[in-house]
């Protein structure tokens, strides 16, 4: 028997579902579909759809608390294996999610403006390798907000299609930056000069036009002399001293050589000899920016989602039975100034009696509840939001 506030919910999620779009994704007819509902436990699967009308009808009819759909695309979508269903391909999909960032894992919704904030940076961080490492057409790409904690990428280009899990954890790695070799990025070539070829070598790093991380470790590298030539002597010789393995002779060396006229010119160009010494120096700092750079640079994203080719993911513009916001279909474009507090808001401001069960504090469209205990009259959209997180009861 369902409670009330599971029956206020369908009744609410109900409403929406009479006028909403919910625009099919591609291939629809060749995904399985999922539905988690307020009163069956578990989730119901092995389900496909004909055509939209039917997805519709079968969303309205039964008002599901969480609708989903495959990444990938079957042969027999609604048989009851895998292997039967028999794989077609699948889109590649990244999920990211506040709980993939360490500092608001388990956090509670006090932190959720902010932590979606921090979300959406590493959305549009993971959109930017994307087309400028992968090359992949914007046309390709969609973008969702979750209607929970974070945003979901779809890239439907026919490349990725047939890509098979091993080949989507080597994207992820690139993304995130695991396992970047700091010998790909800096070496000795062999000049010509009076020593000869063989004898005389220069230490090359990547340029600043370099492709992919090339380019972002040259930037990297241009950063930090730029910042250390902008400090005094001590603060500038106390930072180097924080690599591992430079001592003060090493520091006072390499800071005398990066502050000579040159040598933003020598870097962005790829050039890492222009002082003496430069290779045991630059071995020993090359890996520290690195690290800093993936770790500012690299992206976050769940990697056994996107290597799952089975998995299922929430079906834009359905609604999000545990905060009742919208899935929320997004173009790159749009994302920069979508705002979900307000902009996956579905529901209106009637007056709503509830109990609050879980002190809290929420802001929603532009409006902030310090909640305590007891019973308090919210508006709708506030209330359906506490009560699919189970912060409230229906009073």
């Amino acid at each position: 028997m369902e409670s009330k506030t599971s029956t206020y919910l369908r009744a609410r999620f109900r409403e929406y579902y009479l006028t909403a779009s919910m625009d099919a994704p591609p291939g629809m007819e060749a995904r399985e579909w999922g539905f988690i509902f307020y009163d069956t436990p578990g989730m119901r699967r092995h389900r496909s759809f004909r055509s939209r009308k039917e997805l519709v009808d079968y969303i309205r009819s039964t008002v599901p608390a969480h609708v989903y759909h495959s990444a990938a695309y079957y042969l027999k979508p609604d048989a009851p294996t895998m292997k039967e269903k028999i794989w077609k391909g699948a889109d590649l999909i990244f999920d990211l999610d506040a709980d993939h960032l360490a500092e608001y894992r388990g956090s509670g919704i006090r932190d959720f403006r902010e932590m979606l904030e921090r979300v959406k940076g590493e959305t549009m961080k993971l959109l930017e390798f994307l087309l400028s490492d992968f090359g992949f057409d914007e046309r390709m790409i969609s973008v969702a907000f979750s209607g929970g904690r974070g945003y979901h990428i779809h890239v439907r280009d026919k490349s990725v299609l047939k890509l098979r899990s091993d080949a989507r954890r080597e994207i992820v790695d690139y993304l995130t930056g695991r396992g970047l070799d700091p010998e790909r990025f800096i070496h000795k070539i062999g000049v010509d000069g009076d020593a000869g070829v063989e004898r005389a070598r220069s230490l090359r790093g990547p340029a600043s036009d370099a492709p992919g991380w090339g380019g972002r470790i040259n930037k990297a590298i241009e950063s930090m002399v730029m910042h250390l030539r902008e400090l005094d002597d001590e603060e500038a010789l106390r930072l180097l001293k924080n690599v591992k393995g430079i001592g003060k002779q090493k520091a006072r060396l390499f800071l005398s050589q990066i502050r000579e006229e040159n040598a933003i010119k020598s870097i962005r160009a790829g050039n890492l000899d222009f002082f003496k010494h430069a290779s045991g120096i630059w071995n020993l700092i090359i890996p520290y920016i690195m690290e800093e750079t993936v770790r500012a640079l690299g992206g976050e994203t769940d990697e056994p989602v996107t290597a799952d080719v089975h998995r299922l993911i929430r079906f834009p513009e359905s609604l999000h039975g545990g905060t009742g916001l919208r899935v929320t279909s997004l173009s790159i474009n749009s994302l920069h100034a979508f705002d979900p507090l307000k902009d996956a808001v579905v529901f209106g401001d009637d007056p709503v009696h509830v109990e609050i069960i879980r002190p809290t504090t929420l802001e929603l469209m532009g409006e902030r509840f310090d909640l305590l205990e007891g019973k308090t009259e919210l508006p709708e959209y506030a209330a359906v939001f506490l009560l699919a997180r189970g912060f409230a009861e229906v009073g």
